[in-house]
């Protein structure tokens, strides 16, 4: 067992090294690892026929005896992507770059764990021993791999769906809010890649947040921070049956009744583009738009009064805002948060969630050794 233990060791730094250097020789693996060549060298045979290793021929550029070049093969480590949505689920198989390999949507069944699993199998086909983690990506609220409340995807009791896809597929997995996962895309590969920290703001159905803070996600003691749109709008005015306050007023979906109402005609276009669009001519869109900012502008000083985020990325629905809406939020902000908070709409879009889920996957996999393309 000892010498076994040993083995797995040597054959892991072997892996380490050749997947941080991508290319390189025998020596240079000698060197990086401290393995002897006796020791090495039924390794990297293993390697080799595993297709860990690719065989890349003599390097020819360098002077003297050609060198014998291995190069590392992202695609001997895969991992699963799933985002949840009502009435369907998209799945995206990635390598250990990052990079997609396979996807597919399919309808979602009333067996999550057994619609993942099936689709993920699937997909990775006769690669599933290259299997090394998965992320799933929810429209509710996640503790440690449990969906404690997701109604639009039809869970409204406790469910370990974590555990029980680890139980089917053997690897880590991760279970995550889907805007947490957003913030996670933008800031692996998005509009939040050039800082350690940013919060995102996501305006759909409903309204939350996902934060991160030198570096890393922050979820709160109970998992639930950045729920925003539950952020009381008066005295004793708060939300109920799962619908938070601020959301039930100012959200895409209350957005869109209340043009409706006013008369502003959304059946062609989003309904915040519907509304921009509008309120170039129309004095009463206008006003509502004008309404709209202030609203979100309080919101996003609310949450950089408390953690100072530095960068606000507006998901969703707040990305469909133009340069002047986005301009006059900024000088809304501008006028009042305690320090300055730049605003910028995220770039991903609907990849976001995804991306986030790969970044994360790889990372419970121990696999996140590059920046994601």
């Amino acid at each position: 067992m000892r010498r076994e233990r040993s083995r797995e060791i040597k054959r892991s730094a072997v892996i380490s090294a050749a997947r941080q250097t991508r290319l390189l020789s025998r020596s240079q693996l000698t060197r990086l690892t401290g393995l002897s060549a006796a020791t090495l060298t039924p390794l990297v045979r293993e390697l080799i026929a595993e297709g860990y290793l690719l065989e890349r021929g003599a390097e020819a550029s360098k002077p003297g005896r050609p060198r014998e070049m291995l190069e590392f093969n992202p695609r001997a480590e895969l991992v699963a992507a799933v985002a949840l949505h009502p009435h369907q689920a998209h799945c995206e198989i990635a390598d250990s770059d990052g990079t997609v390999i396979a996807h597919a949507d399919m309808p979602l069944g009333a067996d999550i764990i057994t619609t993942i699993c099936d689709v993920v199998v699937r997909l990775v086909g006769t690669g599933i021993s290259e299997l090394r983690g998965v992320a799933v990506a929810v429209p509710g609220v996640t503790t440690g791999g449990e969906v404690r409340l997701a109604p639009s995807v039809g869970m409204v009791e406790t469910s370990s769906i974590g555990e029980g896809i680890q139980a089917r597929l053997g690897v880590p997995v991760v279970v995550d809010n889907d805007v947490n996962l957003m913030v996670v895309g933008e800031h692996a590969a998005g509009a939040g890649a050039d800082v350690r920290d940013v919060l995102l703001l996501h305006v759909a159905d409903g309204v939350g947040a996902g934060l991160i803070l030198d570096g890393q996600v922050r979820r709160g003691a109970s998992s639930a921070a950045g729920e925003v749109g539950f952020v009381p709008l008066e005295p004793d005015t708060y939300g109920n049956d799962g619908v938070g306050a601020f959301e039930a007023r100012w959200s895409e979906t209350a957005i869109a009744a209340h043009l409706e109402q006013i008369g502003v005609d959304s059946a062609e276009a989003p309904p915040v583009t519907s509304l921009v669009r509008a309120a170039g001519g129309d004095p009463v869109a206008r006003d509502y738009l004008d309404q709209v900012l202030k609203a979100w502008s309080r919101l996003i000083i609310s949450c950089a009064c408390v953690v100072d985020p530095g960068r606000i990325l507006l998901s969703g629905a707040a990305a469909e805002l133009d340069d002047d809406a986005m301009s006059t939020l900024q000088d809304l902000v501008d006028g009042t948060a305690p320090a300055r908070t730049e605003i910028r709409r995220s770039v991903l879009g609907e990849r976001a969630v995804l991306h986030g889920a790969v970044s994360s996957a790889l990372t419970a996999a121990g696999l996140m050794t590059h920046v994601l393309t």
